[in-house]
């Protein structure tokens, strides 16, 4: 049965990586579909500078965060518009946008709690004149979680799987996994880095966005000594809930952990590998009964990246979610489209055993 919240809704996020905005055109009319996908760049000086921001390295004045706050939205707008234009699609026939926004800081275990996604939910439903829901971590925050991860609601909405044990990676630019167990409450929680640190090295040392394939990790070796210091970070020791951003995961804080006498290479072969010992030792804390494991995000493309995390994780099959019906690249882009929809129908979009918070929340804040 078709129920009143059914449709065509869209997705809207640009992750830890920045790397671009990613725009989903759902139909949830009977299921979930992916009607049309698409990432759209940045322009590279907001890129920059919002790269810049979420890593902590610097601070701005309240006059270029209220710019950049209407730069990200109009920036996520024109995503939005092309992507319709592209499907073909009238905006009259979208029933809402979800739009996560970018990250420029996030501190759930700060003294005064907070997180902070730049992109005015107001500018976008007036240019592209559908209604929109954004800002949806704060309220989990306001109610004691950690405001991330979100979409573990979603993957158990739709990947759960009855009599197995399995798991979501979502490898962006922070990793981050969703237990889908057989029978039992479905947790999550980030792990570390996935590519923010392997693409910021990668930019630094060849001038290339990202290490396509893995070609320039796998031109050096493990560093044993200083992989056992990236992994005395005590971040990696605490329980779950809990998340992370750039800001704790940068490049200062590899620096601040060289001799100085480590190769370009090898220090991109030892960050690909602490990507894949995180995950793995946090998988096998957590759930060590799981038999598969579905990746997605960027990091699916990065195949020694996936033999890695194999190779740490013997007996689980390691899967991208295109097998299971779900484009790898625009999972994330289709949750915030489900959390829309949950929004507007009045349901919590949060999952108090994954976020902390003290209970299901609806999430967001509706711009009309």
């Amino acid at each position: 049965m078709v129920g009143d919240d059914d449709g065509l809704y869209l997705g809207l996020i640009s992750g830890t990586s920045a790397d671009g905005i990613d725009a989903a055109l759902v139909d949830f009319a009977g299921g979930c579909r992916l009607r049309h996908g698409r990432t759209y760049p940045w322009s590279p000086d907001l890129r920059e500078r919002l790269v810049a921001l979420g890593q902590g390295a610097d601070t701005a004045s309240l006059d270029e965060l209220g710019a950049l706050d209407v730069q990200v939205a109009d920036a996520f707008a024109a995503a939005a518009l092309a992507l319709l234009d592209e499907a073909g699609v009238d905006a009259g026939d979208v029933r809402a946008i979800g739009s996560h926004g970018q990250t420029v800081r996030h501190r759930p275990r700060h003294p005064t709690p907070f997180t902070w996604q730049l992109g005015d939910g107001n500018r976008i439903a007036e240019q592209c004149r559908i209604t929109t829901v954004a800002d949806f971590r704060r309220r989990d925050v306001a109610a004691g979680g950690q405001g991330a991860p979100l979409v573990p609601a979603f993957h158990a909405a739709v990947l759960h799987a009855p009599g197995e044990n399995r798991a979501v990676l979502n490898l962006g630019g922070i990793a981050n996994f969703t237990l889908l167990p057989a029978n039992g409450t479905v947790r999550g929680f980030d792990t570390g880095p996935a590519n923010a640190l392997l693409d910021a090295w990668c930019a630094r040392h060849t001038g290339a966005a990202f290490d396509a394939s893995g070609e320039f990790a796998a031109r050096g070796r493990v560093d044993d000594a200083l992989l056992a210091r990236l992994l005395d970070e005590p971040w990696f020791a605490l329980p779950p809930p809990k998340s992370s951003g750039r800001e704790q995961f940068h490049l200062g804080w590899v620096q601040a952990r060289l001799s100085g006498k480590e190769s370009p290479e090898d220090v991109q072969a030892t960050l690909l590998e602490l990507t894949a010992v995180s995950i793995a030792s946090a998988l096998r804390a957590t759930q060590r009964g799981t038999r598969r494991v579905l990746a997605c995000g960027g990091g699916v493309h990065n195949p020694l990246l996936l033999q890695r995390i194999g190779t740490r994780l013997p007996g689980v099959a390691i899967e991208s979610t295109a097998e299971h019906g779900l484009d790898p690249d625009f999972v994330e882009a289709m949750a915030f489209a489900w959390l829309a929809r949950e929004t507007l129908a009045g349901r919590p979009g949060n999952l108090p055993a994954v976020t902390g918070a003290r209970g299901p929340r609806v999430l967001g804040a509706i711009y009309g």
